[in-house]
């Protein structure tokens, strides 16, 4: 039997972990709850623990190709975790999700072209765009009764611009945790397709969905949508491994294949990492048992949020449908982004993602990783309705 204690508390600083460093906190933070970084406080699944370790003995480290089990894992756990049929000769390795949103932008689009976005949405969309001298073309999702929704008139309207050329969607959504339906996807599809709008699908975060909801891979949607889209996905977040890990890009269209593939080669990007290989290849094999366990736990420290929420006032969840990371509303407080993130950090002790780092559309929200030890975040819970009882008495 599978035992694992998800309450562990382990020292992250003992690595140079991003979410506890300087570079994300400040000199004046590191002693703030760090909840702003997407990645898991959780120790990986035994099995790849295992598999690197058994890899680490050998000794050598010379260069490698793909193990022979990699692609036929990854080809099975699609089918059997998300009912999706991927030719495995439509699979490109990828050093990152961002390095192939990259690579399509300026594969696919030319030097003042516009990609959609729908902010609120991953900020590194927005820094891709510009680096790469593309222009942010923003098809806004709209809050409706505490649920986000795509405008489907405002993308058709943006998608019709003959100068609009690709759209970077985020499926599942960070940071608002919808997982998008296959209706949706479907009439996203249908506006992309007539007006010539090539997909980019990032779906880093499908593995992880609540109870309810259901990933749906948007090249599944019809093969009229596989043809104009490409995806990249990555176990990265579903397995913890952040840093050992690479990506995956599944093109389906010929032509496009080719020239990502030549791209790769130019840009010699195709070459392999025998830890991220190893890691990879254990958490599709073995690594199941684990995701569902984790995902059993993070479902119960969203209880606990949903539950510590009821008795703060002015500060309310968006519902996830999916991911590790929480939407929350602090537009009631009356901050604006600066005074929030001052209020956070320095009454509750969070160091949480500013909601204004994911567009103008996130002023007023924060991000809220609950990947972690539970002990972690009721306490953090605590110190927030602390905070704002305190607030609200010296406003009174």
């Amino acid at each position: 039997m599978l035992e694992l204690n998800f309450d562990e508390v382990i020292d992250r600083r003992a690595v140079p972990a991003l979410k506890h460093h300087r570079l994300v906190l400040g000199d004046d933070g590191m002693d703030l709850f760090p909840a702003g970084v997407a990645d898991m406080d959780f120790r990986v699944a035994p099995c790849i623990a295992e598999a690197l370790a058994k890899r680490m003995a050998h000794g050598v480290f010379g260069y490698e190709t793909v193990p022979d089990g990699l692609m036929p894992n990854l080809v099975a756990w699609l089918k059997t975790r998300h009912g999706w049929d991927v030719d495995p000769d439509h699979i490109l390795r990828a050093p990152n999700v961002l390095n192939s949103l990259a690579m399509a932008a300026n594969l696919f689009t030319s030097p003042g072209d516009g990609i959609i976005v729908q902010p609120p949405v991953f900020f590194d969309f927005a820094d891709i765009i510009i680096e790469n001298g593309r222009r942010i073309v923003e098809n806004p999702l709209i809050l409706r009764d505490s649920r986000y929704v795509m405008d489907f008139e405002g993308l058709e309207r943006v998608s019709s611009d003959p100068n609009t050329r690709m759209i970077f969607l985020c499926n599942p959504h960070n940071p608002i945790g919808r997982v998008w339906s296959r209706e949706e996807l479907s009439r996203l599809g249908d506006i992309c397709r007539r007006h010539k709008v090539l997909v980019f699908s990032d779906e880093i975060h499908g593995d992880i969905t609540f109870s309810g909801h259901r990933y749906t891979p948007f090249s599944t949607v019809s093969k009229a949508d596989a043809q104009n889209s490409i995806t990249c996905l990555s176990p990265a977040k579903s397995f913890n491994i952040a840093a050992c890990c690479a990506a995956f890009t599944i093109v389906p269209e010929d032509s496009h294949r080719k020239a990502f593939k030549a791209e790769n080669s130019r840009l010699t990007v195709n070459k392999n990492n025998a830890f991220a290989s190893v890691a990879m290849e254990a958490a599709y094999a073995e690594g199941g048992p684990w995701l569902n366990a984790a995902l059993e736990y993070i479902s119960g420290n969203l209880d606990i949020v949903r539950t510590r929420l009821d008795s703060i006032p002015k500060v309310s969840l968006i519902e996830p449908e999916g991911t590790f990371l929480l939407w929350l509303d602090f537009r009631e407080l009356g901050l604006c982004p600066d005074g929030l993130t001052a209020f956070l950090r320095q009454e509750a002790g969070w160091a949480i993602t500013r909601g204004i780092a994911f567009g103008a559309q996130g002023a007023g929200f924060g991000r809220l990783n609950i990947a972690c030890p539970r002990g972690k975040l009721s306490q953090a819970m605590y110190n927030l309705e602390r905070a704002v009882a305190g607030r609200d008495k010296h406003v009174t």
